[in-house]
């Protein structure tokens, strides 16, 4: 019986590098339910039984089919009655609490165990007056074929993502903040998860947060702005444990994490992103990644609704996610043409359509070339339904024209006018999209919400007082920024800078489509700033602060400092100006498609640098995940994100909305 964690390390050598949601996978499949198959039971099938949580951390990491390779014939829930197997193995994957335990004794004691063996793995560590209890049940002891920390309790969402499953986050941390028992509890939990990630890689972290600003010498930062220093602190805690207690865990400082939260960027989850996955997201109504849509009947009856998943097993999906919907749609069209073009049912289906009659040798190659030819036809056309009806949307909702205001807004090109104009215009626009503008404009004009200046918006946009309430709650996200200003007003910016006032500039065709993708999240420029080692170390503290020396070809934050004044005094916009990326040749390999990050893992190895992990509290979005993508190829480091949550603009809105009520139900 063991009580460890793996020796396995995700930086075992050039050759051994595996992406972030491969490793996770692997660690479960092999590292978990494949050492049960040792000695004796090599052969034989095993149930395993799992816990609520556990089973969405293995669900998020591998298929059923993966984990019935690996000799599973059973999957249980732990808290169901199960049918005795005595003559069968059991792997236990749960979490490390009082009533999973005693769960498990009670399975296993006695002259009747449920099991022949039992392989027990936690999620996380297990307190010593647990194992403690294990031991001193000795009609158990002896059917316990492993007792290991498996250090796994995150929820991969992507190939460099993952969550901590915290939907109630931003009620929890910012929202109620004198119910210290939920802020306790939401926080320890969130370490915890988060500090399995290192653990699980075997990477040691600087672990850097956003400080919190304390207004002057006589004055102290408020509760929420101390969020990410508490969480640092907590995982910080965490993760020295396993300095000593995991094997072969570093001693030196193998990769950087950078915690922010929500009000780092309170643009980047209401602001349209013009991105197929995110599009999709925002305008479908998708149930997570589930695609509903109408296929016609095999019998020839009405069309039947059929459901399909979105995720990274779609070759098409992989590659046109982080594509601008209009690149996407064009690029699909060329899939389309070509496949009708090169596969013989495509043309000899074409040719009888024609008129022309089929011959008997017509008919024998089509039914060889039908089956491929049925799969990937209807790839290819669920992706052209899914992009028309996107573009339908963006029509009928004018969506272009609002995502101009949007981004000019950000960037300093509109101001007061504009909105009041759009306003007037446009009564007919949906109150979802009116609300997102104003918080977008509160954003980058918070003056303009002071006193009775935000009803006469809302009246004019003909919103509710509830959707009053939204903006207002933004605040929640601001720290301590209600004091700073002398009038009254909150603070939504995220610097002391005004954006100047102007006229947005009215663009057309295809030129108009490109220049949608101006905006960027913030965390863009921070994660370079960090990767540079130019993180201003008077707005980001360091857990474990580094000496001055360079080590490992990367720079290090005591060599970053604040900006000079000259850089920060000058900018008019919430953004500085970047080049569009979209517009690039599609045939050209620009690192910037969600797949070219995983090509580069897989070919070359020697050059990718330490692993950059960010973490947002109070939920990410798919801007964000893309960035990640991204930077990942632009920076040889792959760059991993985590949040409490992903969401998309309308649950993001929900949950500001029932920020300051005690009743948050998602």
């Amino acid at each position: 019986m063991s009580f460890s964690d793996s020796d396995s390390s995700s930086h075992g050598g050039a050759t051994d590098y595996k992406v972030f949601r491969q490793f996770s996978r692997d660690r479960l499949l092999h590292e978990m339910l494949g050492s049960a198959r040792t000695g004796d039971s090599k052969s034989t099938w095993k149930v395993l039984i799992m816990d609520k949580v556990t089973v969405k951390v293995m669900s998020h990491s591998c298929k059923m089919a993966d984990i019935t390779d690996q000799g599973v014939s059973l999957v249980e829930d732990l808290f169901r009655r199960r049918q005795p197997l005595p003559s069968m193995d059991a792997i236990y994957f749960i979490q490390p609490s009082k009533e999973n335990v005693v769960m498990f004794l009670s399975d296993m004691s006695g002259r009747e165990p449920l099991y022949k063996k039992a392989f027990v793995f936690f999620s996380s560590p297990i307190p010593k007056e647990l194992v403690n209890h294990i031991k001193s049940d000795t009609s158990v002891l002896p059917r316990i074929g492993a007792l290991r920390e498996m250090n796994l309790e995150y929820f991969p969402i992507d190939n460099q993502a993952f969550i901590t499953d915290h939907e109630r986050a931003l009620e929890e941390l910012f929202g109620d903040v004198e119910n210290s028992r939920k802020f306790d509890a939401c926080l320890n939990v969130m370490a915890t998860r988060i500090a399995t990630v290192f653990a699980s890689l075997k990477e040691l972290p600087f672990v850097r947060y956003r400080a919190a600003k304390a207004l002057d010498e006589s004055t102290t930062a408020e509760f929420r702005d101390l969020v990410p220093t508490k969480l640092a602190a907590a995982i910080w805690n965490c993760i020295s444990k396993y300095k000593s207690t995991i094997p072969n865990f570093p001693q030196t400082e193998t990769c950087e994490l950078l915690i922010l939260d929500r009000s780092v960027d309170q643009i980047a989850p209401v602001i349209h992103e013009w991105t197929y996955d995110a599009m999709c997201h925002d305008l479908l109504n998708m149930d997570g990644n589930k695609y509903v849509h109408e296929v016609p009947s095999k019998t020839g009856g009405q069309t039947e609704r059929k459901e399909v998943l979105l995720e990274d097993s779609d070759s098409i999906w992989l590659e046109l996610r982080h594509a601008h919907i209009a690149d996407a749609s064009e690029r699909l069209h060329e899939k389309m043409t070509n496949f009708v073009s090169k596969n013989k049912a495509a043309q000899i289906q074409q040719s009888g359509r024609d008129g022309s009659e089929l011959s008997t040798r017509d008919l024998q190659k089509m039914v060889q070339a039908l089956p491929q030819y049925t799969e990937q036809v209807e790839k290819i056309s669920l992706h052209v339904e899914i992009a028309g009806k996107i573009n339908s949307l963006i029509r009928e909702m004018g969506l272009r024209e609002l995502g101009q205001l949007e981004q000019d807004l950000v960037f300093g090109d509109a101001g007061a006018k504009d909105v009041i104009n759009f306003l007037r215009t446009k009564q007919d626009g949906t109150p979802e999209n009116k609300l997102r503008l104003l918080m977008i404009y509160a954003s980058v004009y918070p003056e303009k919400f002071e006193g009775d200046k935000a009803s006469k918006l809302m009246q004019l946009a003909r919103l509710s007082r509830e959707d009053m309430k939204i903006v207002n709650n933004m605040q929640f996200l601001g720290g301590s920024s209600d004091k700073k200003k002398t009038t009254g007003s909150f603070s939504l910016q995220f610097n002391a800078q005004k954006t100047k006032q102007a006229s947005r500039k009215d663009r057309t065709g295809e030129e108009e489509t490109w220049q949608l993708s101006r905006f960027y999240p913030m965390i863009e420029e921070l994660i370079e700033n960090l990767s540079k080692g130019e993180l201003p170390k008077s707005e980001y503290s360091c857990m474990n602060e580094p000496s001055p020396i360079v080590k490992g070809g990367s720079q290090r934050c005591t060599q970053s400092a604040p900006m000079p004044p000259s850089q920060t005094s000058a900018p008019h916009s919430m953004r500085s100006r970047r080049t569009a990326n979209w517009a690039r040749p599609r045939n050209s390999d620009d690192g910037y498609s969600s797949d070219s990050s995983l090509r580069l893992a897989s070919t070359d190895f020697k050059k990718m640098g330490q692993r950059i992990f960010l973490f947002i509290i109070g939920g990410a979005t798919r801007s964000e995940l893309r960035v990640c993508h991204k930077l990942t190829t632009k920076l040889r480091r792959e760059v991993v994100l985590g949040s409490s949550c992903i969401d998309d603009p309308l649950q993001y809105i929900t949950k500001l909305k029932l920020l300051s009520e005690r009743d948050l139900r998602i």
